[in-house]
């Protein structure tokens, strides 16, 4: 089955989308699906069973579920313009964990993009970890969710967005002969 957003969340604006999502159906298995032409995202099952004869497309992208590992894709990243990961319910928040390993371990510098249940509350820590593109069910309204990368102004943390914590990016001013020890920490 094809999944096909009209509209998604790139960078932080609304664009039209013309990437599908393959999604498998119990009978189908991932070494006999037929990948269909055009701009298809897809699974990492797919990938691996049909490597050969998919490698060879420009318009092949792939998704990761929660239970994968992206290391499986490692030698293939820069194949790809598009690499998804799959939230199944907004609860499951391993696909966090991937997208962070794919940017900072794995070094992928494509398009990074959340599918399945995205929700507004999540955008901002998604982008913080290194996704770029969102893909929200279609029942909601893209662009109230394209607010939630915008509800925090600032970071404690460092992280794939951030890489200084917050107190090594300010100046502060510090007075060893106050007798404070802890002064400007």
């Amino acid at each position: 089955m094809l999944e096909t957003y009209p509209q998604i969340i790139k960078g932080r604006e609304v664009v039209a989308d013309d990437w599908s999502v393959l999604r498998l159906e119990e009978e189908e298995a991932a070494d006999s699906v037929v990948v269909a032409e055009g701009r298809i995202i897809v699974p990492l099952a797919v990938w691996l069973a049909q490597r050969d004869s998919l490698a060879a497309r420009a318009d092949i992208g792939v998704w990761i579920g929660a239970d994968e590992r992206p290391e499986a894709l490692q030698a293939d990243l820069e194949k790809f313009a598009v690499v998804a990961v799959d939230f199944p319910k907004f609860t499951d928040g391993r696909g966090y964990s991937i997208a962070f390993n794919l940017r900072k371990r794995l070094g992928y510098k494509g398009e990074l993009r959340a599918i399945g249940d995205v929700l507004r509350d999540q955008l901002f820590s998604m982008h913080r970890v290194g996704f770029d593109a969102y893909a929200p069910p279609p029942e909601r309204d893209i662009h109230a969710t394209l607010k939630g990368l915008t509800v925090f102004t600032e970071t404690y943390q460092a992280s794939v967005d951030q890489e200084l914590p917050l107190f090594r990016r300010h100046a502060r001013d510090v007075r060893v002969d106050s007798g404070d020890i802890g002064y400007g920490i």
